[in-house]
């Protein structure tokens, strides 16, 4: 999954099975479009909202049942309930496969079995992530307590 999707005009209804528009919550989303799941998308699927572009793209994903999925800022532009919404969505559907992410919010990775941390286009950790939380020397440590002690202590919750 990307932030930077690729579709052709197509029906929506066409591009993903009816019984995945509950599970990624496509269905409430579609309800403003004109022709609900029969509309039309636009080339590079210009009258969705990016929300709405990453769901049809996570349903996409979960059909295809890859075994290997590789996350690439997919959920930069997308307001904080669907991120949680995609994050959880890939944490059920895809809890036996490799899950490779790259995101730049703390609160996307933190679920994450392994982080690794970059500074300056060098690794510099791997571990963890509530393992890095527990050194205090750590970028990753550092990188949370930026965001304040609430935030904080909310993904330190979510790490254990």
């Amino acid at each position: 999954m990307s932030k930077r999707l690729v579709y052709f005009s197509s029906c929506l209804l066409r591009k993903i099975s009816f019984f995945l528009y509950p599970q990624v919550q496509l269905k409430g989303s579609i309800k403003g479009l004109p022709a609900k799941m029969n509309t039309e998308l636009a080339e590079s699927g210009l009258n969705l909202s990016v929300g709405q572009k990453q769901l049809v793209c996570l349903a996409r994903t979960i059909l295809r049942k890859n075994q290997i999925l590789i996350i690439d800022k997919a959920t930069s532009y997308v307001d904080p309930r669907t991120d949680e919404l995609i994050q959880n969505k890939i944490h059920e559907r895809f809890s036996q496969c490799t899950v490779l992410t790259v995101a730049h919010r703390l609160s996307t990775i933190i679920d994450c079995e392994w982080v690794m941390v970059f500074d300056s286009g060098k690794q510099e950790e791997y571990y963890p992530p509530y393992d890095l939380l527990q050194d205090r020397n750590s970028l990753f440590y550092k990188m949370v307590q930026q965001l304040g002690e609430e935030e904080a202590a909310v993904l330190i919750k979510r790490a254990k």
